[in-house]
Protein backbone atom coordinates (compact mmCIF):
# COMPACT_ATOMS: atom_id res chain seq x y z
CA UNK A 1 0.00 0.00 0.00
CA UNK A 2 1.34 3.44 -0.94
CA UNK A 3 2.39 5.84 1.81
CA UNK A 4 -0.44 8.15 2.85
CA UNK A 5 1.18 11.34 1.53
CA UNK A 6 1.54 9.74 -1.92
CA UNK A 7 -2.06 8.51 -1.80
CA UNK A 8 -3.32 11.96 -0.87
CA UNK A 9 -1.34 13.51 -3.73
CA UNK A 10 -2.81 11.08 -6.26
CA UNK A 11 -6.33 11.56 -4.95
CA UNK A 12 -5.98 15.34 -5.10
CA UNK A 13 -4.58 15.15 -8.64
CA UNK A 14 -7.63 13.10 -9.67
CA UNK A 15 -10.02 15.60 -8.08
CA UNK A 16 -8.29 18.58 -9.70
CA UNK A 17 -8.42 16.91 -13.11
CA UNK A 18 -11.96 15.54 -12.87
CA UNK A 19 -13.72 17.77 -10.37
CA UNK A 20 -14.79 14.89 -8.11
CA UNK A 21 -13.92 11.38 -6.98
CA UNK A 22 -15.81 8.40 -5.58
CA UNK A 23 -14.60 5.91 -3.00
CA UNK A 24 -14.74 3.24 -5.73
CA UNK A 25 -12.40 5.36 -7.89
CA UNK A 26 -9.84 5.43 -5.07
CA UNK A 27 -10.08 1.68 -4.59
CA UNK A 28 -9.33 1.15 -8.28
CA UNK A 29 -6.68 3.89 -8.52
CA UNK A 30 -4.70 2.95 -5.43
CA UNK A 31 -5.73 -0.61 -4.60
CA UNK A 32 -6.87 0.26 -1.09
CA UNK A 33 -9.86 -0.75 1.01
CA UNK A 34 -13.03 1.39 1.18
CA UNK A 35 -12.20 2.26 4.79
CA UNK A 36 -8.74 3.55 3.81
CA UNK A 37 -10.21 5.50 0.91
CA UNK A 38 -12.73 7.19 3.22
CA UNK A 39 -10.02 8.04 5.77
CA UNK A 40 -7.89 9.61 3.04
CA UNK A 41 -10.84 11.70 1.86
CA UNK A 42 -11.53 12.77 5.44
CA UNK A 43 -7.89 13.84 5.79
CA UNK A 44 -8.05 15.98 2.63
CA UNK A 45 -11.39 17.44 3.74
CA UNK A 46 -9.95 18.35 7.14
CA UNK A 47 -7.26 20.35 5.30
CA UNK A 48 -10.00 22.02 3.21
CA UNK A 49 -8.55 20.65 -0.02
CA UNK A 50 -11.75 18.79 -0.99
CA UNK A 51 -15.37 18.83 0.13
CA UNK A 52 -16.80 15.50 1.29
CA UNK A 53 -20.05 14.37 -0.29
CA UNK A 54 -21.96 11.10 -0.04
CA UNK A 55 -19.76 8.34 -1.47
CA UNK A 56 -16.77 10.55 -2.26
CA UNK A 57 -15.59 14.15 -2.54
CA UNK A 58 -15.63 17.13 -4.87
CA UNK A 59 -13.16 19.93 -5.51
CA UNK A 60 -13.45 22.68 -2.92
CA UNK A 61 -13.83 26.03 -4.72
CA UNK A 62 -14.34 28.11 -1.58
CA UNK A 63 -11.44 27.54 0.77
CA UNK A 64 -8.54 25.11 0.70
CA UNK A 65 -8.45 24.53 -3.05
CA UNK A 66 -7.31 28.06 -3.76
CA UNK A 67 -6.19 27.48 -7.35
CA UNK A 68 -9.76 26.64 -8.36
CA UNK A 69 -11.11 29.65 -6.52
CA UNK A 70 -8.40 31.80 -8.03
CA UNK A 71 -8.97 30.68 -11.62
CA UNK A 72 -10.64 33.35 -13.77
CA UNK A 73 -13.54 32.68 -16.10
CA UNK A 74 -12.15 34.86 -18.88
CA UNK A 75 -9.12 33.45 -20.74
CA UNK A 76 -9.26 30.31 -18.58
CA UNK A 77 -8.48 27.87 -21.39
CA UNK A 78 -5.66 30.05 -22.72
CA UNK A 79 -4.12 30.22 -19.25
CA UNK A 80 -4.30 26.44 -18.90
CA UNK A 81 -2.54 25.95 -22.24
CA UNK A 82 0.14 28.41 -21.23
CA UNK A 83 0.53 26.75 -17.83
CA UNK A 84 1.00 23.32 -19.41
CA UNK A 85 3.63 24.71 -21.79
CA UNK A 86 5.43 26.47 -18.94
CA UNK A 87 5.51 23.29 -16.83
CA UNK A 88 7.15 21.42 -19.72
CA UNK A 89 10.09 23.83 -19.55
CA UNK A 90 10.96 22.67 -16.03
CA UNK A 91 13.61 20.01 -15.47
CA UNK A 92 14.42 17.83 -12.44
CA UNK A 93 16.55 19.73 -9.95
CA UNK A 94 15.38 23.17 -11.10
CA UNK A 95 14.74 25.98 -8.64
CA UNK A 96 11.64 27.77 -9.93
CA UNK A 97 10.31 31.16 -8.91
CA UNK A 98 6.59 31.96 -9.08
CA UNK A 99 5.08 35.30 -8.20
CA UNK A 100 1.37 35.51 -7.37
CA UNK A 101 -1.47 35.72 -9.87
CA UNK A 102 -3.96 33.67 -11.83
CA UNK A 103 -1.48 32.53 -14.47
CA UNK A 104 1.25 31.46 -12.06
CA UNK A 105 -1.37 29.68 -9.94
CA UNK A 106 -2.23 27.60 -13.00
CA UNK A 107 1.47 26.95 -13.56
CA UNK A 108 1.86 25.68 -10.00
CA UNK A 109 -1.02 23.27 -10.53
CA UNK A 110 0.48 21.95 -13.76
CA UNK A 111 3.88 21.60 -12.09
CA UNK A 112 2.30 19.55 -9.33
CA UNK A 113 0.67 17.24 -11.84
CA UNK A 114 3.82 16.89 -13.90
CA UNK A 115 6.23 16.02 -11.09
CA UNK A 116 3.80 13.47 -9.68
CA UNK A 117 3.46 11.68 -13.04
CA UNK A 118 6.91 12.06 -14.63
CA UNK A 119 9.33 9.45 -13.29
CA UNK A 120 12.23 11.78 -14.02
CA UNK A 121 11.29 13.82 -10.96
CA UNK A 122 11.21 10.90 -8.53
CA UNK A 123 14.92 11.03 -7.69
CA UNK A 124 15.47 14.74 -8.24
CA UNK A 125 12.47 16.89 -7.56
CA UNK A 126 12.24 20.65 -7.86
CA UNK A 127 12.27 23.64 -5.53
CA UNK A 128 9.62 26.33 -5.86
CA UNK A 129 10.19 29.79 -4.44
CA UNK A 130 7.03 31.85 -4.14
CA UNK A 131 5.54 34.85 -2.38
CA UNK A 132 1.99 33.56 -2.93
CA UNK A 133 0.44 31.59 -0.08
CA UNK A 134 -2.17 29.98 -2.34
CA UNK A 135 0.62 28.54 -4.50
CA UNK A 136 2.47 27.29 -1.43
CA UNK A 137 -0.77 25.67 -0.27
CA UNK A 138 -1.23 23.99 -3.64
CA UNK A 139 2.24 22.45 -3.49
CA UNK A 140 2.45 21.67 0.24
CA UNK A 141 1.64 17.95 -0.03
CA UNK A 142 3.88 17.25 -3.03
CA UNK A 143 6.79 15.10 -1.88
CA UNK A 144 8.80 15.91 -5.04
CA UNK A 145 8.54 19.67 -4.49
CA UNK A 146 10.40 21.67 -1.86
CA UNK A 147 8.60 24.96 -1.21
CA UNK A 148 10.32 28.15 -0.06
CA UNK A 149 7.96 30.97 0.93
CA UNK A 150 9.42 34.44 1.21
CA UNK A 151 8.49 36.48 4.27
CA UNK A 152 6.69 39.77 4.65
CA UNK A 153 3.18 41.18 4.78
CA UNK A 154 0.33 39.38 3.05
CA UNK A 155 -2.07 41.19 0.75
CA UNK A 156 -5.42 39.34 1.14
CA UNK A 157 -6.79 40.27 -2.28
CA UNK A 158 -3.92 38.64 -4.16
CA UNK A 159 -2.49 36.15 -1.58
CA UNK A 160 0.93 37.72 -2.19
CA UNK A 161 3.52 38.40 0.50
CA UNK A 162 5.30 41.70 -0.09
CA UNK A 163 7.67 44.12 1.63
CA UNK A 164 11.33 44.49 2.54
CA UNK A 165 11.56 41.03 4.11
CA UNK A 166 10.68 39.45 0.75
CA UNK A 167 13.55 41.28 -0.89
CA UNK A 168 15.99 40.22 1.80
CA UNK A 169 15.13 36.55 1.28
CA UNK A 170 15.12 36.73 -2.52
CA UNK A 171 18.52 38.43 -2.74
CA UNK A 172 20.05 35.38 -1.03
CA UNK A 173 18.49 32.85 -3.41
CA UNK A 174 19.51 31.68 -6.88
CA UNK A 175 16.71 30.46 -9.12
CA UNK A 176 17.05 28.52 -12.35
CA UNK A 177 14.00 30.20 -13.86
CA UNK A 178 11.31 32.61 -12.77
CA UNK A 179 7.86 32.42 -14.30
CA UNK A 180 6.44 35.92 -14.03
CA UNK A 181 2.75 36.72 -14.28
CA UNK A 182 1.84 40.34 -15.09
CA UNK A 183 -1.23 42.55 -15.36
CA UNK A 184 -0.13 44.33 -18.53
CA UNK A 185 2.66 44.59 -21.10
CA UNK A 186 3.45 48.06 -22.49
CA UNK A 187 5.67 47.84 -25.56
CA UNK A 188 7.29 51.18 -24.74
CA UNK A 189 7.64 50.97 -20.95
CA UNK A 190 7.78 47.27 -20.02
CA UNK A 191 5.86 45.12 -17.55
CA UNK A 192 3.19 46.26 -15.08
CA UNK A 193 0.93 45.05 -12.31
CA UNK A 194 -1.55 46.88 -10.09
CA UNK A 195 0.32 47.33 -6.80
CA UNK A 196 3.59 49.12 -6.06
CA UNK A 197 4.72 46.70 -3.34
CA UNK A 198 3.92 43.68 -5.51
CA UNK A 199 5.82 45.25 -8.40
CA UNK A 200 8.83 45.77 -6.13
CA UNK A 201 8.76 42.14 -4.97
CA UNK A 202 8.32 40.93 -8.55
CA UNK A 203 11.44 42.88 -9.54
CA UNK A 204 13.34 41.21 -6.68
CA UNK A 205 12.42 37.83 -8.16
CA UNK A 206 13.92 38.82 -11.51
CA UNK A 207 17.24 39.89 -10.00
CA UNK A 208 17.69 36.41 -8.49
CA UNK A 209 16.89 34.42 -11.65
CA UNK A 210 19.17 32.89 -14.27
CA UNK A 211 16.30 33.00 -16.75
CA UNK A 212 13.04 34.98 -16.76
CA UNK A 213 9.96 33.74 -18.60
CA UNK A 214 6.95 36.05 -18.68
CA UNK A 215 3.76 34.01 -19.08
CA UNK A 216 0.93 36.17 -20.41
CA UNK A 217 -2.13 35.53 -22.56
CA UNK A 218 -2.72 37.90 -25.47
CA UNK A 219 -5.11 40.11 -23.47
CA UNK A 220 -2.13 41.37 -21.41
CA UNK A 221 -0.77 43.25 -24.44
CA UNK A 222 -3.79 45.57 -24.35
CA UNK A 223 -4.22 45.70 -20.54
CA UNK A 224 -3.10 48.62 -18.41
CA UNK A 225 -1.32 48.24 -15.08
CA UNK A 226 -0.54 51.00 -12.59
CA UNK A 227 2.76 49.81 -11.11
CA UNK A 228 5.84 49.23 -13.27
CA UNK A 229 7.82 46.08 -12.55
CA UNK A 230 10.68 46.57 -15.02
CA UNK A 231 11.58 47.33 -18.61
CA UNK A 232 12.33 44.50 -21.03
CA UNK A 233 16.04 44.20 -20.27
CA UNK A 234 15.74 41.39 -17.62
CA UNK A 235 13.30 39.34 -19.72
CA UNK A 236 14.57 36.34 -21.69
CA UNK A 237 11.32 35.07 -23.17
CA UNK A 238 7.58 35.63 -23.27
CA UNK A 239 5.23 32.66 -23.44
CA UNK A 240 1.84 33.64 -24.89
CA UNK A 241 -1.09 32.24 -26.84
CA UNK A 242 -0.91 34.69 -29.75
CA UNK A 243 0.93 37.84 -30.78
CA UNK A 244 0.56 40.15 -33.78
CA UNK A 245 3.47 40.77 -36.14
CA UNK A 246 4.11 44.34 -34.96
CA UNK A 247 4.29 43.29 -31.31
CA UNK A 248 6.51 40.35 -32.21
CA UNK A 249 8.90 42.66 -34.04
CA UNK A 250 9.15 45.04 -31.09
CA UNK A 251 9.78 42.23 -28.59
CA UNK A 252 12.38 40.50 -30.74
CA UNK A 253 14.16 43.82 -31.23
CA UNK A 254 14.57 43.85 -27.43
CA UNK A 255 16.29 40.44 -27.59
CA UNK A 256 13.25 38.58 -26.22
CA UNK A 257 12.31 35.14 -27.51
CA UNK A 258 8.56 34.84 -28.04
CA UNK A 259 7.04 31.38 -27.60
CA UNK A 260 3.43 30.78 -28.65
CA UNK A 261 1.09 27.90 -27.82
Amino acid sequence: MAHQSLRLTKILDFVLENGSIQVEDIETLLGVSPATARRDLDRLASQQMVTRVRGGAVANPLSGDLPLRYRPVNSGRAKQRLAKAAAKLVKPGDVIGLNGGTTTTEISRELALRVSKDSGFQRHGITVVTNAINIANELALRPQIKVIVVGGTMRPCSYEIVGNMSGLVLQNLAMTRVFLGVVGIDLKRGLFNDDLLEAETNADFLRSAQRVTVVADSSKFSALGTARICDFEPIDEILTDSVDSQTLEVLESQGITVLTV
